[in-house]
């Protein structure tokens, strides 16, 4: 488990990953699996090795925010946050591409931050990365017409996979974006009309860099 975990965290110091060795698990996730539901109590740190994750809101209604993925070689920093506060999850966490995770159990978080420095850093850079990212979803909801943000939604899924071809459907657009399958439908019509997009059934392929 070591090389592998080396692998993806090249970060972590040797002293870092013989505690890892011996204290998490690694664990298999298929797709559609959710891993993290709001209300519960976390009582893992999440590392990802492979596949993919999407951390989201829910409201009371079933309703959907995207917020953002997970992919190899991060964790979710709001999860590690209520980890070390003992406090219940405020997000949703679903598995979009199978998984494998390693486990690292609560009570180690804390231990870590003050024996490796390697760990220190990785949990300071995760909570920055996801700070500055959230920031960029809350100023698309702030300062942009819808056209933006959803411009904005399919630029950030295209970094996150690294492809121009989009396996999304109209309403899952719509419930991540919190309005209407019609709204979302025309304005993707623009843009293939502009000669941004194709679109095809469950699939949206971008012909130009958002």
């Amino acid at each position: 488990m070591i090389d592998l975990i080396k692998h993806i965290f090249p970060s972590f110091s040797k002293e870092l990953l013989q505690e890892i060795d011996l204290n998490a698990t690694i664990n298999s996730f298929d797709a559609d699996t959710v891993i993290i539901r709001t209300g519960q109590y976390i009582k893992n740190t999440v590392l990802v090795i492979s596949g993919k994750i999407k951390i989201y809101r829910q409201d009371e209604n079933g309703g959907e925010f995207f917020m953002y993925y997970l992919q190899p070689g991060q964790a979710c920093a709001i999860s590690m946050i209520c980890a070390t506060k003992n406090e219940k999850s405020q997000i949703m966490a679903k598995v979009v591409e199978n998984v494998e995770l390693v486990m690292v159990p609560l009570p180690l978080m804390d231990k870590w931050m003050m024996q490796h420095r390697s760990w220190y850093e990785f949990v300071i850079d995760t909570y920055r990365s996801r700070f500055e990212e959230v920031l960029e979803v809350i100023d698309s909801i702030a300062f942009r017409a819808m056209d933006e943000r959803l411009e904005f939604y399919l630029k950030r899924h295209a970094d996150a996979c690294g492809c121009n071809e989009l396996k999304l459907s109209h309403q899952e657009i719509a419930s991540e974006l919190n309005t209407s399958r019609e709204v979302i439908s025309r304005l993707l019509k623009k843009m293939e009309q502009r000669g941004l997009v194709n679109l095809h059934r469950n699939n949206i392929e971008l012909l130009k860099k958002l």
